[in-house]
């Protein structure tokens, strides 16, 4: 079905300026003009999608720019931002004529285009890296960006629909949460409910038409309450602006897929918000608010006292109205409503390059940390994950023992906390207190705990701890701090097995470990510094033999041994393949049970080899804290080794099943080497047996012959654990 969206109006740079001079009367103008006219020239010829030309995309931007309140030169890097990408107008040019403050914002806001990454999510992860980098020393690029996706999404409808549906969910992954964490709340609800248009359009369309309906009943009910709302205040003398306001369809359908309700079971679509004076009248009105309407039980939120991480402050609450309808209320004073409706832009100071004030640097400290996140993170998919986790703000606020607030994500621990306060505070962190009792480090926090952490300093982060942790914090500082006392060991050991294995070949160790000699191995195995191959033979990615044999006459190095062609490795089991390893020993993890046909990995494990797992292995996500030490891995098509495996049979009880499902194995050339049974009260019984199979391929015809045999309930596999 197709979208109809209303165009944006057109803008044009008269505009821009007078919306400026509404905020800021004295500012000068005329960069805005130079870097407008600097754009049409840039532009000139070219059109968008809609055929429309492509100047009207940045005075778009800027538009939004100025809707946000921000000053001069992020105007006119909004006019500008797209002709480092999209024109032959260098840096230097922008640089000379408009400034170095404003070039770099455009830079900042350039997409990476010219770059050639493997996949797509690549692309997407390092175009997040770069903007994070960019915002971390000026906020003022985020929000530039912000502008040129919110016009990008307002005429998405021009695109084909598969580029529609890439970009509207990279929006709402990273983009809409972006918006919130800035405090950007109607910005945030724009771009949702954008995205959900293109991303989900049939339900999007039958919600509209579903809300439209109603939505004349549902004003009338908002301004009934509205009235009585007024009347009250002034009854009691309180100053106060009462706006009612509908909930975004976005959020709507949010709360319908959570709570797994129909439309018809959304009550609380009405809102009201009002806007008082002070802080004292917020607590006041909200008192008024209940003597008038019975408030719903664990539906009060105070974020006055407690604000979320981007600043916002407000009192919420739902009451149940008139007719029984509930409704929410936010209270809020008019400085809180603007940092709610505007975010950081509220905040802003005119200060040396896109500072911002000392109380919204700490607000935004979340930014710092995911800076640091993406130095730590070298893989991909880790680090967007991490962003991810950290964007979506399902949150507890808990307290230090000084009555500090921590922000975590909801299921958090005091392993969680304890990295909250500090990174050495987490790596020593031996036990907690949690409202003056001893836990254990794994317990839930709940918002308003009490939170005291005992360190030690020989306490070292555990590997278990990636089991309980929650934050992208954590998770992010446990991997690094492992992965590098993995390397500093295995750098140890790398280094004794090869000098045990040069003196048992009669080799000179001083001579082997000469510079020059170690850079020529380093580049046979196609690694970066002799530091790198002791640790790779330390972990066990490669064997001293293989040293030994590079370290012979010029002509074995010539050979690049380490470009070794797949190999059947000769230790059990036949039927896995490895690149460019040697003689290992290799074993198929018993936590997941491999067998061929299941997609699998390798991991390197000093003194036991190389373990196979499943890619989806529930312990995969301890492992993945060091990517040097996995390898790719695949089964060998010619393998005709039998491998065991558990399958569970339900079914029915009654005389001769266990026959019937015997037979049903066998007949499918499926040998069993044990079997037993139980049965239970409700005439149920478990057949469980252990059968060799050739591959995944093998077993699945195994358990639909079984599935077949009249009285089986249901036959699987059984994972080990």
């Amino acid at each position: 079905m197709a979208l109809k969206l209303r165009e944006p109006e057109p803008v044009s740079v008269e505009m821009i300026v007078q919306a400026l001079q509404s905020y800021h009367a004295q500012a000068d103008v005329q960069p805005i003009r130079e870097a407008y006219e600097f754009s049409a020239k840039a532009h000139a010829g070219q059109k968008r999608e809609s055929g429309e030309p492509f100047l009207q995309h940045p005075l778009q931007v800027a538009r939004v720019i100025v809707g946000l309140k921000l000053d001069v030169p992020s105007i006119v890097a909004g006019l500008l931002h797209d002709t480092l990408e999209d024109t032959e107008a260098p840096k230097a040019e922008i640089e000379r004529r408009f400034g170095k403050e404003v070039a770099d914002l455009v830079d900042g806001v350039t997409k990476i285009g010219k770059i050639q990454f493997r996949t797509r999510e690549e692309k997407q992860a390092e175009n997040f890296r770069k903007m994070l980098l960019s915002m971390s020393e000026d906020i003022r690029v985020i929000l530039i960006k912000l502008a040129d996706r919110l016009h990008n999404m307002r005429t998405l409808h021009y695109l084909p629909e598969e580029k529609q549906k890439r970009i509207a969910q990279e929006t709402l992954d990273i983009y809409a949460p972006l918006a919130n964490r800035l405090g950007i709340g109607w910005m945030r609800t724009e771009l949702e409910d954008l995205c959900f248009r293109y991303l989900k359009p049939e339900v999007y369309n039958n919600l509209a038409k579903t809300v439209a309906q109603r939505q004349e009943v549902r004003e009338k009910y908002i301004q009934e309450i509205t009235r009585v709302i007024q009347t009250s205040l002034a009854e009691y003398g309180f100053k106060g602006q009462v706006l009612g306001r509908s909930k975004h369809l976005f959020g709507v359908y949010q709360k319908m897929e959570r709570q797994g309700i129909p439309f018809e079971e959304v009550y609380d679509l009405a809102a009201v918000r009002i806007i008082t004076d002070t802080k004292m009248n917020c607590y006041a009105i909200l008192g008024m608010i209940h003597s008038l309407w019975r408030p719903v039980p664990g539906r009060f939120k105070d974020y006055i006292g407690v604000p979320r991480s981007n600043g916002y402050q407000s009192l919420h609450t739902t009451i149940v109205g008139p007719k029984g309808h509930h409704v929410e209320v936010q209270i809020r004073t008019e400085e809180m409503h603007n940092v709610a409706e505007e975010g950081i832009a509220a905040h802003w100071r005119y200060k040396e390059k896109g500072q911002i004030d000392q109380k919204t640097d700490r607000v935004f400290g979340w930014l710092r940390q995911l800076v640091e996140w993406q130095q730590d993170l070298a893989d991909n998919r880790q680090f967007m994950d991490s962003v991810k986790m950290d964007l979506f703000p399902d949150v507890i606020y808990v307290f230090t023992p000084k009555g500090d607030v921590k922000e975590l994500a909801k299921g958090a621990c005091p392993i969680d906390f304890a990295y909250s306060v500090h990174t050495e505070v987490g790596y020593h962190c031996v036990g907690a207190k949690v409202n003056g009792k001893l836990v254990p480090l794994r317990t839930l926090l709940k918002s308003g705990d009490s939170v005291e952490i005992t360190t030690s300093p020989n306490q070292t982060p555990s590997k278990d701890w990636l089991k309980w942790v929650r934050t992208a914090r954590a998770k992010t500082k446990i991997k690094h701090w492992i992965k590098t006392e993995e390397r500093i060991r295995s750098l140890d050991v790398g280094e004794k097995l090869l000098d045990r294995a040069l003196h048992r070949h009669n080799l000179s160790p001083t001579e082997a470990f000469k510079p020059e000699r170690m850079a020529l191995l380093t580049q046979v195995f196609g690694l970066a510094t002799p530091e790198d191959l002791l640790v790779a033979i330390g972990y066990g990615r490669i064997t001293t033999e293989q040293v030994i044999r590079a370290l012979q006459p010029a002509d074995a190095l010539k050979e690049g041994l380490a470009d070794q062609p797949i190999r059947k490795i000769g230790i059990r089991p036949p039927g896995v393949q490895i690149k460019g390893i040697g003689d290992l020993l290799v074993h198929l993890s018993k936590c997941c049970n491999p067998v061929p046909g299941d997609p699998i990995i390798g991991f390197v494990t000093r003194g036991r080899g190389l373990s196979v797992h499943t890619v989806d292995c529930p312990n995969i996500d301890e492992l993945d804290y060091d990517k040097d030490r996995i390898v790719d891995v695949n089964w060998d098509a010619k393998d005709t080794t039998p491998y065991s495996v558990k399958i569970t049979v339900l079914t029915v009880d009654r005389p001769g099943m266990l026959a019937s499902v015997s037979a049903a194995i066998t007949s499918s050339k499926t040998n069993i080497s044990h079997a037993d049974i139980t049965t239970s009260e409700d005439k149920r019984a478990a057949l469980n047996f252990v059968v060799e199979i050739l591959n995944a391929g093998h077993l699945e015809k195994v358990l639909k012959s079984v599935e077949a045999v009249d009285g089986v309930v249901q036959a699987k596999r059984v994972r080990p654990g």
